[in-house]
């Protein structure tokens, strides 16, 4: 379980990117098509599949509500939970009932989670766009540390919409994160992105 949350800990660690070098063109449309999209999203509702480098697979359900909220809930038996509150990015262990703050606006979710998405971030690399046969990867780093690992959105065409990230840590391990049905503009009960460690405790005695 400790392996899993260090994974999670690098995916909260490198920042969503912006274009630090001249891009062309097509790679400034391409950039900013990726803004409108995630700008265009209120709500969203997916199922994900997640594989990590030693090829173990969790599958999942993936909650947005824009501004600043976000859940994921990994599916029996992984006791994990992620919850954005619009403050705090929580960390659950619910096999444990422990809890690890961050602050959002400290993590890509707290970028991906504005209520005015830009990619003008000067804190954030822009390492490559790439358009292929009905896809766009758009690839980043941290500014400070590009070393320290990077993370790649992969966007489908026809419909446009964000189908999967990857990030490569320093060591070059990867961790894919797929999305799977996703519904925007659902209506989701504001109670998914609350966490209550007193009533949760009580949930489980």
């Amino acid at each position: 379980m400790a392996k899993l949350f260090r994974l999670f800990a690098l995916l909260t660690a490198v920042v969503f990117a912006v274009p630090s070098f001249a891009a062309d063109t097509a790679d400034a449309e391409a950039l900013k098509k990726a803004e409108a999209y995630l700008n265009s999203v209120t709500t969203l509702k997916a199922r994900f599949v997640q594989v990590n480098p030693d090829g173990g697979n969790y599958d999942g359900d993936l909650y947005i509500s824009r501004p600043g909220r976000m859940r994921l809930v990994y599916d029996p038996p992984t006791p994990m939970l992620m919850v954005a509150d619009g403050k705090f990015l929580i960390y659950v262990d619910t096999q444990m009932n422990d809890a690890s703050h961050l602050d959002l606006n400290e993590t890509p979710a707290g970028l991906i989670l504005k209520e005015n998405l830009s990619f003008s971030d000067p804190s954030v690399k822009l390492l490559g766009v790439k358009r292929g046969p009905g896809t766009l990867e758009i690839t980043a780093a941290m500014a400070k540390d590009p070393g320290a690992g990077k993370l790649t959105l992969v966007f489908s065409e026809g419909p446009f919409e964000l189908r999967q990230w990857r990030v490569v840590d320093a060591q070059n391990k990867e961790v894919v994160v797929t999305l799977e049905n996703a519904q925007k503009g659902v209506s989701l009960d504001g109670k998914l992105f609350r966490y209550d460690a007193r009533a949760a405790r009580n949930k489980q005695n």
